[in-house]
């Protein structure tokens, strides 16, 4: 009986169990092969309101966290509310189930429009950003809150951003099966 040698006893192991492909080597001599940057750190940091608790929820995180050049958040801490916080959204008129969505501000909002847009990474395609409203979080709700991911438009682009944003998980496209994470809302008012 012929014994095999251990590389060749090995590499059926290692295909057997998934293993991973060796590094790539440089040739003798030249540089080392290009490995990928890690990703650009997120700028800014996390701000907490009074009437916030930080609390974990790997779920909703995961929700209000975005692929670079997508937007969502870069980065975040889910806070549960313990009472009352203002809350502020703009909004597209033309559309009005926006006008309690998911992406909000614990400031008021100014203008003028392209300069919000550019501060919170907002492609002129998800919204024309002409209404704002002012709502109150529900004692419960969760949220997260973090600085904005960048995001790649139709006509421009945008980096990741230093504003902290407020991801609430409202959902009201479909009328029977909507949830609301605010209430007392104004009408809401033609916007900057």
């Amino acid at each position: 009986m012929r014994w095999l040698s251990p590389p060749v006893l090995l590499l059926p192991l290692l295909v057997a169990c998934g293993g991973a492909e060796p590094p790539l080597k440089a040739p003798v001599g030249g540089p080392e092969a290009p490995v990928a940057a890690a990703p650009a750190a997120c700028p800014g940091k996390i701000e907490a309101q009074d009437g916030l608790t930080a609390v974990s929820d790997d779920a909703l995180y995961k929700q209000a966290l975005g692929e670079p050049t997508k937007g969502s958040l870069c980065t975040g801490q889910v806070f549960e509310a313990q009472k009352p916080v203002k809350v502020y959204r703009v909004w597209n008129k033309a559309k009005g189930y926006t006008k309690l969505g998911r992406w909000w501000s614990f400031s008021a909002p100014r203008g003028p429009i392209e300069a919000y847009r550019t501060q919170n990474a907002i492609c002129p395609e998800w919204s024309d950003l002409d209404m704002v409203s002012e709502c109150t979080l529900k004692v419960g709700a969760r949220v997260v809150v973090g600085p904005g991911q960048s995001a790649n438009c139709k006509a421009e682009s945008f980096p990741v951003s230093p504003t902290n944003q407020v991801f609430i998980p409202n959902e009201t496209k479909d009328p029977a099966n909507q949830k609301v994470f605010v209430e007392a809302c104004s009408e809401g008012a033609p916007w900057p």
